[in-house]
């Protein structure tokens, strides 16, 4: 390994997955080129499951990857980093993302609730870590920021029927005054 690539940098984060007890791919976001096809990605998720789901340790070092991990009911979460990544770094992401989906899941952090709210979890993990950069692990900041911008939805990015109940709204009020 050449001297360069053992530099700090502040992109310690390659992945963060979230896996159900079967090992199949609840959500996934990858950061870099390790993996660069959906193919690849999905063989490495099927490595990793089969060599941590049966394990209570809370780090492994897989593919050249140092893998932190966490399993709770029927989900396992999962930070990746280089193998020269700081394991405690990781794990405040970790840590970070699993209690501000316990907050926002109100402690029921398993398969069913995690489904029902899967924009809860995108934007979590966009305010714990943008392109590999870790910006937050306050998860009560986690969760004050997301529940700010699901109140705020901008026009294009609601539903149909969000945009309709809006406007009626607004016609009703219009027409009260």
């Amino acid at each position: 390994m050449d001297a360069l690539s053992l530099e700090p940098t502040l992109y310690t984060v390659k992945a963060v997955l979230i896996l159900d007890n079967d090992g199949e791919r609840l959500y996934a976001k990858y950061y870099d080129e390790t993996y660069p096809t959906v193919k690849e990605q999905k063989a490495f998720e099927k490595n990793i499951f089969n060599k941590t789901h049966r394990t209570d340790s809370e780090i492994a070092l897989l593919e050249g990857l140092t893998v932190v991990y966490k399993s709770n009911i029927d989900l396992y979460f999962y930070v990746i980093g280089s193998s020269h990544e700081n394991e405690l770094m990781l794990m405040s992401v970790l840590n970070c993302l699993f209690d501000s989906l316990s907050q926002m899941l109100r402690k029921n952090v398993e398969r069913r609730a995690l489904l029902e709210n899967m924009e809860g979890l995108f934007l979590a993990v966009d305010e714990i870590v943008d392109g590999g950069v870790i910006l937050e692990s306050d998860p009560q900041q986690v969760v004050y920021r997301v529940a700010l911008r699901g109140d705020d939805v901008p026009l294009t990015e609601q539903t149909v029927s969000q945009v309709l109940q809006s406007a009626k709204e607004q016609i009703k009020w219009s027409l009260l005054r």
